[in-house]
């Protein structure tokens, strides 16, 4: 690390003194300006910057940056992070490489982030950093006006730049509020998988969708039309360890049973008329990925005999082939029937049946999330806002006890539609009951709810909304409700809410 250093001693002492002051940095600020610092002391340059990537990996952000023996105040400036022509702190950002020349050319290279001096930018040396997981988290450069061999700083500099985002880190965390920190689901049960929800029904979710993440065991998807089985689908593809290749998705019930064969399975050139080229079946698609089967208790009986020989087998015959090649495809399926029901009536294979159905999940109506009715709603509100390139909108009171007395027999794809219709009548910036179109029914099969219940099921869900904006803060919930905390807690207890659900 040290070979092309003068000095090499005297050099590791002063690195040592630089690890030691950055581990008493208490504040984020100081932290990154004493990097800066430090990493332009140590190799006598007259310019250091630090650039952070932000959270979306999508831009660099100019984050402390020290020249000419001082720490710069200057505003923060911000970079785009693709790399698509010569642009320097780019390429070293997307190749994760290290850069050092030593005759900086304005010329043949773009220098637009470097700061106006008197004289001009001689060399360069720019570090990648990395974080505890090898990748790269931001960018420390040092220029100086003289040509001048900066690469054997390169290593010192690049540990001890991982040592301040390491620490930038903890900081972070450290100064998160409590409150936030409380907040944080864990991460068997977290919505890091990309679903809304944290009712007892939905952490059960949660909790097995945890458990295949990362094998290739086959999963079940049951449960009503619209309670969000591809989108579980997807989280298990998006979260495990087949994300970076592709997900295939196909309704098994949108096609007839020859075109199903040949989108499934693929074709040969002359297979049949009309098959004028060789076509890729959607298992080849997602060869080394994950094909999510829709609705597979529609698939004709003489389809399913040859998914069963894929699952078995893991070959693929395309239409009009004699040979069969090998495919690695995770199979995830759904359905809204019963399976075994039409196993029994024979409409199903029992063997697929038993193949598809290692890992069953059964995704819960809505009806059985009231928690999570109002959290639902407000998220669709403002995506169809979004979308409408609207303001945000206010919920009354009234709109959100009309939604939560609803059992809404289409589940979310249902409340959905009625968040986007509403949002589109809703003309004075706040959405009222007589925008949403609901007949106040019970869910059928069930004994109709008797008027404390319903009131205590709208109490429960105005209580559950109110602690979760405030961060499960009970004393801010009661301000904003105009209760005593006392009078909130005996409603909690009461109305069984528990810390866990807030």
């Amino acid at each position: 690390m040290f070979s092309q250093i003068p000095q090499p001693l005297r050099y590791a002492e002063a690195l040592l003194q630089r690890f030691a002051q950055l581990a008493r940095h208490a504040s984020a600020d100081a932290l990154l300006g004493g990097l800066v610092e430090a990493a332009a002391q140590l190799s006598a340059s007259e310019l250091s910057q630090l650039y952070l990537l932000d959270a979306t990996h999508t831009r660099l952000t100019l984050s402390a940056e020290w020249q000419d023996g001082q720490l710069q105040r200057r505003a923060e400036a911000s970079l785009p992070s693709d790399y698509d022509g010569e642009q320097l702190l780019q390429y070293c950002l997307c190749q994760n490489q290290l850069l050092s020349l030593t005759e900086l050319d304005s010329s043949l290279h773009s220098i637009g982030f470097l700061p106006e001096s008197g004289q001009p930018w001689r060399s360069l040396l720019c570090q990648p950093l990395l974080d505890e997981h090898r990748q790269v988290n931001g960018l420390l450069l040092i220029a100086s006006h003289k040509p001048r061999e900066l690469q054997g700083f390169a290593g010192s500099l690049g540990q001890l730049g991982g040592f301040a985002i390491a620490q930038l880190h903890l900081l972070q965390r450290l100064r998160a509020p409590q409150s936030e920190a409380a907040a944080q689901p864990t991460p068997s049960c977290a919505s890091g998988y990309g679903l809304i929800g944290d009712s007892p029904a939905m952490r059960s979710v949660y909790q097995l969708i945890g458990k295949v993440l990362h094998n290739s065991v086959s999963v079940l998807l049951t449960g009503e039309t619209g309670t969000g089985k591809e989108l579980v689908a997807r989280a298990i593809h998006d979260c495990g360890s087949r994300r970076s290749k592709a997900f295939v998705v196909q309704n098994c019930a949108s096609l007839p049973e020859n075109l199903l064969e040949s989108e499934l399975f693929g074709y040969r050139k002359g297979a049949f008329s009309g098959a004028d080229r060789d076509h890729q079946g959607l298992f080849d698609a997602a060869n080394g990925g994950t094909l999510f089967l829709d609705e597979i208790g529609d698939m004709p009986l003489s389809l399913q005999a040859k998914l069963l020989r894929v699952l078995q087998e893991g070959e693929v015959r395309p239409l009009g082939s004699t040979r069969t090649h090998k495919v690695d495809v995770r199979i995830v399926s759904a359905t809204h029937h019963n399976l075994r029901s039409l196993v029994e009536e024979g409409r199903f294979r029992e063997d697929l049946f038993y193949r598809l159905s290692h890992f069953p999940i059964e995704l819960p109506p809505l009806r059985a999330r009231g928690e999570d009715i109002l959290r639902l709603a407000r998220h669709f509100a403002v995506e169809a806002a979004c979308f409408l390139q609207r303001d945000a909108y206010r919920w009354s009171e009234a709109a959100l006890e009309h939604l939560a007395g609803y059992a809404f027999p289409g589940n979310v794809r249902e409340l959905k539609g009625l968040i986007a219709r509403a949002v589109l009548l809703c003309e004075g910036g706040e959405l009222l009951p007589e925008h949403f179109s609901l007949e106040q029914t019970p869910s059928e099969g069930s004994a109709p709810l008797s008027l404390r219940e319903r009131m205590d099921r709208v109490e429960r869900n105005l209580l559950l909304d109110c602690l979760r904006k405030n961060r499960g803060n009970q004393t801010n919930a009661a301000n904003e409700l105009g209760l005593p905390r006392r009078t909130l807690l005996y409603r909690m207890q009461r109305l069984k809410i528990s810390p866990s659900e807030v």
